[in-house]
């Protein structure tokens, strides 16, 4: 959720109801740098705790080093990354990458237990292709060595993004006798239906959501509400993705500024307001409005024409 994840989407969705969330992952040469970047993504408010910082990197030294400076910044949990699949991250034998040397994934992952009082947990993959699927062995190795937590996305890193996430696997390892520590699932969960049907039939004891949330950070309470009650909670009229719009555009303003918070609230647009029938020329104007305001007065616009028209 590289540039989606920060401090502003986070905001949307705790009011969503999210339990725990992550920081963006956070480049470990980035974070002993000192890059300017890299430090602010280490930005947490108490508002968003429970809080994970996500770190990613080849080098042990530094990934070992930069669990420390992440330490001094208070979240409640250190995450090490070892499922990100895109190539500017993998071929630096960061993220995914790691799917091919598990010894040095061990070894790390081992250091920065040791390098960190806080609890260490880990996201990963199957495994890095088809005839590397070996996510039962790799999760006991890293129970063994002591994260707390293991949080699986059901694909390979070859498969990226593409075809349905598999989670047989996932439950494997839910339901191996040896695993203690909790094993959360990832991949694909776009609905209350396929949330509660994944949980009951791998058994997992929690859900990541990635994608499904942007843009719909009401999916955490919705959740939540059907696995509790079987009911589902009426979805967010115009009003409300209004709302969450202009919150999330105030959040992204207050961490960033006024140039560069309307500048990167601009790929957001779209999302909170997708299937809205020609919404095209709204977000065109959005996505050139220069601040706020502009931004505001749009969204007037945007509320007065659709609930007019569904009137």
């Amino acid at each position: 959720m590289e540039d989606v994840s920060d401090p502003p989407f986070r905001a949307v969705c705790k009011e969503g109801g999210a339990d725990l969330m992550y920081t963006e992952f956070i480049s470990s040469e980035g974070l002993i740098r000192d890059a300017a970047k890299s430090r602010q993504k280490l930005d947490i408010f108490e508002y968003e705790r429970p809080m994970g910082i996500q770190l990613f990197g080849g080098d042990i030294g530094n990934m070992v080093r930069s669990a420390e400076i992440a330490t001094a910044a208070r979240p409640e949990l250190i995450d090490i990354n070892y499922g990100c699949p895109v190539k500017a991250v993998a071929c630096r034998g960061a993220g995914a990458a790691l799917l091919q040397d598990i010894p040095k994934m061990v070894q790390m992952t081992a250091e920065i237990v040791k390098a960190t009082h806080l609890p260490v947990t880990v996201k990963t993959r199957l495994g890095w292709d088809d005839r590397t699927r070996n996510i039962v062995e790799v999760a006991e190795r890293l129970q063994d060595i002591g994260i707390k937590a293991l949080t699986i996305h059901g694909r390979t890193r070859v498969q990226m993004y593409k075809g349905a996430a598999d989670w047989t696997l996932i439950g494997e390892v839910k339901n191996n006798p040896r695993m203690q520590i909790p094993v959360f699932g990832n991949g694909d969960i776009d609905s209350p239906e396929k949330a509660l049907e994944y949980k009951q039939r791998y058994g997992v004891d929690g859900i990541m959501i990635g994608r499904a949330a942007i843009g719909y950070p009401w999916i955490f309470n919705e959740i939540k509400h059907f696995i509790a009650t079987g009911a589902h909670l009426p979805p967010p009229n115009l009003q409300a993705r209004v709302d969450a719009a202009r919150k999330h555009l105030a959040f992204s303003i207050r961490w960033k500024g006024p140039k560069l918070g309307v500048f990167e609230m601009r790929r957001h647009y779209s999302n909170y307001f997708k299937n809205l029938p020609d919404f095209k020329p709204y977000r065109t104007r959005m996505v050139e409005a220069p601040t706020a305001e502009e931004v505001d007065l749009i969204l007037d616009e945007v509320l007065e024409t659709y609930q007019v028209a569904a009137a």
